[in-house]
């Protein structure tokens, strides 16, 4: 895994205190796309299913995943599928 999805991973592991969570880097999809970087870690995909999402619409659910990830995705992420659920679904 690198260096941005590991950050990804330990800021959402912090922010939620998730039951499961996925980061996958899906930069290889994207590659001599617009906000591509050479060597990937531009594009991410995040499965996470946490108590916190509970009750909440996707929007909200995006809204707290972005939040957590605001340094990274001012910066190294161009692309973020979020995939959140709360703990009941």
């Amino acid at each position: 895994m690198g260096d941005v999805a590991v950050r990804i991973e330990n800021k959402l592991q912090k922010a939620f205190t998730p039951s499961a969570l996925t980061v996958t880097d899906d930069s290889h999809l994207h590659a001599g796309h617009a906000g591509a970087r050479p060597g990937g870690e531009s594009h991410f995909t995040v499965d996470i299913v946490a108590s916190r999402f509970d009750g909440l619409s996707r929007v909200a659910r995006h809204r707290l995943v972005n939040e957590a990830l605001a340094e990274e995705l001012a910066g190294p992420i161009h692309a973020l599928v979020i995939r959140a659920r709360g703990t009941s679904e």
